[in-house]
């Protein structure tokens, strides 16, 4: 069973929590619209459902609002934010604009940031750089949910990987992905849903394979050495060069109720029309695409570019509604009673 929001709805009562909260409204107003973009886009367990934790972690102090980030411009094109402890979907969204900006005037612009939190969906931050006609890399670190290639021990996070380019239809290739078999949150979900898991995503706290989310000791890395290469990549770069926490260093935010994450990202911006000419570009692109689309052997059904779902499923929720599943309607249900805060949704079911 699932529910139809309209957007401004879902926007209003997300920013409305999010404010009651103790986040400043300058940054609840950025941080609704990510949330809800992952709704529309069919992310789910980066969106609206993330509010019980989120809230929460305002409410006692936890995530840093407002932030007041600092930015310290290293080089011409590349620059370090100090987050002070802010909320890391925030962080992420000034840090991308930032590298935005530096990528206009230097045809690249690198940002790293420290003393931040879990921000998200990698995809929205990409998606930024997109629509300024740019290619997007996203970067994060995260709590140790992971075992190395060959170990049993959490040392690593999902550490999300996301990439970019644009297309002039607006509907961008997207790639957003975890450096984990599975993205912490979908065990998380198969858990409160009591679904089991697939037998080759993780192990238990012996090391041998489970299928319960329930006993999972640890995430394996996809691809296994592949996935732990890519795993160290995404830390080296969030966490151990901008001076954040890594590995241990980072904090959970469901478990640890003492500490702000620590968290570290790193985003790049590359200003395409300082590479090729912008339509030029937009071309090769679809010429590109046409012939990835094109390499099925069953032309009723060709092969789908990154991104492509996510796009369909926002061309569905501008149309339809963005659904919601009742678990999550009923988790924003008792959070609009705890801060008094309106609950506005479409009461049919679909």
């Amino acid at each position: 069973m699932t529910y139809p929001f309209k957007k401004e709805h879902l926007d209003n009562t997300t920013n409305a929590l999010l404010v009651a909260s103790g986040c400043a409204p300058n940054e609840a107003k950025i941080i609704s619209s990510i949330l809800t973009w992952c709704d529309q886009i069919g992310r789910y367990n980066q969106g609206v459902w993330r509010l019980p934790l989120l809230t929460k972690r305002f409410a006692s102090g936890l995530i840093n609002s407002p932030c007041h980030a600092e930015f310290s411009q290293v080089k011409s094109a590349i620059g370090i934010l100090n987050a002070h402890k802010g909320s890391g979907h925030y962080i992420a969204h000034q840090a991308m604009e930032v590298a935005i900006d530096l990528a206009h005037k230097n045809g690249v612009g690198a940002v790293g940031v420290h003393d931040s939190n879990f921000f998200g969906a990698g995809a929205y931050y990409i998606n930024q750089a997109s629509q300024a006609g740019m290619i997007g890399i996203a970067l994060s670190n995260s709590v140790p949910k992971v075992a190395a290639y060959g170990g049993i021990k959490r040392v690593l996070g999902t550490n999300p990987f996301a990439f970019s380019a644009p297309r002039k239809n607006g509907q961008h290739l997207l790639l957003d992905m975890s450096t984990a078999s599975s993205a912490g949150s979908s065990i998380t979900k198969a858990a409160e849903q009591g679904h089991s898991i697939d037998s080759n995503i993780a192990i238990d706290a012996k090391g041998k394979p489970t299928t319960d989310p329930l006993q999972v000791g640890a995430l394996l890395p996809f691809g296994g050495a592949k996935g732990f290469g890519l795993s160290l990549f995404v830390d080296i770069l969030s966490g151990v060069l901008t001076g954040a926490g890594f590995s241990e260093g980072v904090k959970s935010m469901v478990n640890d109720h003492n500490q702000s994450g620590n968290n570290g990202h790193f985003f790049i911006a590359l200003d395409i029309a300082s590479f090729i000419d912008i339509e030029d570009y937009y071309q090769r692109i679809e010429d590109f695409l046409t012939s990835i689309k094109s390499s099925s052997s069953d032309p009723e059904n060709p092969v789908l570019y990154p991104g492509q779902i996510r796009w369909d499923h926002y061309q569905k929720s501008q149309e339809q509604g963005i659904s919601l599943d009742k678990n999550t309607v009923d988790k924003l249900s008792v959070l609009c009673e705890q801060y008094d805060v309106p609950f506005e949704y479409d009461k049919r079911c679909v």
